[in-house]
């Protein structure tokens, strides 16, 4: 079977085509070349997908033995996740690339290129797990590896989509990937693994944004629940909910920021309880299965990558829902993704439009 495998020049991507090149696969290495450098006082080429991400990549395919092509997705990335990123900012919201870069990047545009290059699937190093079920549905679960779990940034997979996916760590560990690169002695082996993300090198998310949406940094005022004015921001950019540094000023009891309001360039502080939330409206509501749920569901819902989950009832309707917790969860924050899970299996998600 011919499989592309999407390279990033680390060492998850890598040791995905090291493994199906050994399962006797005709593996296929891609890169996308996304951006060329980040922008900022900390800039410097992004170690997933700029030219370093390509070299890596382009010695690992050679060590492999299998061809490797570069695809420049630069203008896409720019058009479909940058931009956007930006305008939600711009909003208020606090958003999640990664997940778009995945739904609009790696699994529309790179997996239709891979189909025209006659690949049947197309491979990952996403620490997650594909199955198929008796009645021909895909489903898409955790992987085992709970330190390493991506299933989360996953969830906007369609079921036309998994069905020409494979993610062949899914049933490992990080530990057990770095011995498989080491065993095999691939170039990047030691590389350290990359955390940012990658058109803000360095996490210097306010240098990027003040280039490119300096509006988002004047001075505003800190105010509390009531309304009451408390001191002065450098940005909204600067902050987002739940934060609790970085507002250089004193309480004398703990404040989080638990609102912000670019309409009336406005930080909102509030006590730990204020900074709580039972309930929470979505938008771009999305079910991996292709169909929503004929009426309410308990899941254990995800706000954020490393939220541990917590149990609520979402009530679908269409493209928007209405999640309600059984414990309120702190520091429900818009734009980022609330993910549905029962179990290990991903159900879909949606993004956090207000919570309460």
């Amino acid at each position: 079977m011919r499989v592309v495998v999407a390279m990033s020049g680390g060492v998850d991507s890598s040791v995905a085509a090291l493994l199906l090149k050994e399962q006797g696969h005709e593996v296929v290495g891609v890169t996308m070349m996304l951006v060329d450098c980040a922008a900022g006082p900390k800039a410097r080429v992004p170690s997933c997908c700029g030219r370093q991400a390509v070299r890596d990549a382009q010695k690992v395919a050679v060590k492999l033995g299998i061809p490797h092509y570069t695809i420049d997705f630069r203008q896409q990335m720019e058009s479909e996740v940058v931009a956007d990123f930006c305008r939600e900012y711009a909003l208020g919201r606090t958003p999640n690339p990664c997940i778009r870069c995945n739904e609009r990047l790696k699994f529309r545009l790179l997996l239709g290129r891979a189909i025209e290059l006659g690949a049947e699937k197309l491979a990952t190093g996403h620490y997650a797990r594909i199955q198929a079920d008796e009645g021909d549905t895909w489903r898409l679960l955790r992987g085992k590896d709970p330190a390493k779990d991506q299933s989360y940034f996953l969830y906007r997979v369609t079921q036309e989509q998994l069905a020409h996916l494979v993610m062949p760590l899914g049933e490992l560990t990080k530990r057990e990937v770095r011995e498989l690169a080491h065993r095999s002695k691939l170039p990047v082996a030691e590389k350290r693994e990359s955390q940012e993300v990658c058109f803000v090198a360095g996490e210097d998310w306010a240098g990027f944004l003040k280039q490119r949406s300096p509006e988002l940094f004047r001075p505003g005022k800190v105010v509390d629940t009531q309304g009451r004015i408390l001191g002065e921001h450098k940005g909204v950019a600067h902050y987002t909910v739940g934060q609790r540094k970085g507002l250089g000023i004193a309480f004398g009891e703990r404040r989080y920021i638990v609102g912000l309001r670019p309409e009336t360039n406005e930080v909102v502080i509030g006590i730990y309880e204020e900074a709580l939330s039972k309930v929470a409206e979505l938008e771009q509501v999305h079910w991996i299965s292709g169909r929503e749920p004929s009426g309410s569901i308990e899941v254990a819902a995800k706000i954020r990558s490393q939220h541990e989950g917590g149990f609520a009832v979402v009530e679908p309707a269409g493209v928007r829902a209405t999640m309600r917790f059984r414990e309120p969860q702190f520091a429900v924050t818009p734009g980022q993704a609330a993910v549905f899970y029962q179990g290990d299996m991903v159900l879909g998600g949606g993004v956090i439009r207000v919570s309460g």
